[in-house]
């Protein structure tokens, strides 16, 4: 059976007071006999993450996909027809050598927010074969009414407490995805969802 919580479903002491996450809460109870996780962080890799990861034993990787988004890097685009084409080849060999089924744990933040929807299936698909079974996608989608944020950076001040800097008022590219879409999108459709009072959805992709 599928671990899924709409917005309408989500029970109301899902709200999580500022900083602390109910979605982290449950990802690490969900790992607590993991002595050794294996986690993929996709951001710019704070010092204090590293802090908290390293000090619970995690194995890390580490690929910043979000800074050459949140920039609009060229790169990573074709520009040679009517309608630029998003180069997700291109986007996911940025990706470190990972065995297949390996991770505990990736934590994607906000980039699901970031990139074309037509890029979204084949990027969940890689995650999705990176998890071990039982392994757990993390991510932060905006609620539709949240227009500004596209620059937010997060880290981890604790294990369940996240730090953010959000001040930037950048607008997002592209809509916000529904729980729906997300569900359809991650392979399995097993989609976990808490609401916080920041405008934004904590969202666990289980496989």
């Amino acid at each position: 059976m599928a671990l899924t919580h709409s917005r309408e479903d989500t029970p109301r002491n899902s709200l999580a007071p500022p900083g602390l996450s109910h979605g982290l809460q449950w990802l690490w109870q969900h790992l607590v006999h993991d002595r050794h996780p294996h986690i993929l962080e996709c951001g710019p890799v704070q010092q204090p993450t590293l802090h908290v990861l390293l000090s619970r034993g995690v194995k890390l990787y580490v690929a910043d996909l979000i800074t050459p988004v949140q920039q609009n890097d060229a790169v990573f685009w074709s520009r040679q027809g009517k309608k630029p084409v998003f180069l997700s080849a291109d986007f996911l060999a940025q990706l470190p050598a990972i065995p297949p089924e390996s991770l505990s744990a990736i934590c994607c933040w906000g980039l699901l927010d970031l990139l074309p929807h037509e890029a979204l299936p084949s990027l969940l698909e890689r995650f999705h074969s990176c998890l071990q079974p039982g392994g757990t996608l993390f991510c932060i989608l905006r609620e539709p009414q949240l227009a500004a944020g596209a620059e937010a950076r997060w880290w981890f001040e604790s294990l369940t407490v996240l730090g953010s800097d959000s001040s930037m008022q950048k607008p997002y590219p592209y809509p916000a995805l529904t729980n729906r879409e997300m569900e359809r999108l991650f392979p399995g459709g097993n989609v976990k969802t808490f609401l916080t009072r920041s405008g934004r959805r904590e969202v666990l992709g289980i496989k």
